[in-house]
């Protein structure tokens, strides 16, 4: 293959796992403002499964050698990073 479609194929990959955790996060603001509050046991388990799915997710993705085992980690500690931010403030209403 070469570099310029290894390297499209890195990018896209690195897309769509952005995407997919911009879903996670939207799909907890959605929650915590219509539906439950962190401290609920319904909060936990969608975050921890939707969390759990994006980790192996990437786990994949840094098998195949599509996205660097770093940048992997970075894109889940954003997100991690964001929703504690999302949870504080939630806190504080």
């Amino acid at each position: 293959m070469s570099n310029d479609v290894q390297t499209g194929h890195n990018e896209k990959a690195y897309a769509l796992l952005k995407a997919d955790a911009n879903k996670i996060l939207k799909l907890i603001e959605v929650q915590m403002a219509n539906l439950t509050m962190p401290q609920c046991p319904l909060y936990e388990e969608v975050l921890d499964t939707q969390m759990f799915g994006l980790s192996r997710e990437i786990d994949f993705a840094i098998r195949l050698e599509l996205i660097e085992e770093e940048k992997g980690k970075e894109l889940l500690a954003a997100l991690e990073r964001e929703l504690a931010a999302l949870h504080e403030a939630s806190m504080k209403r």
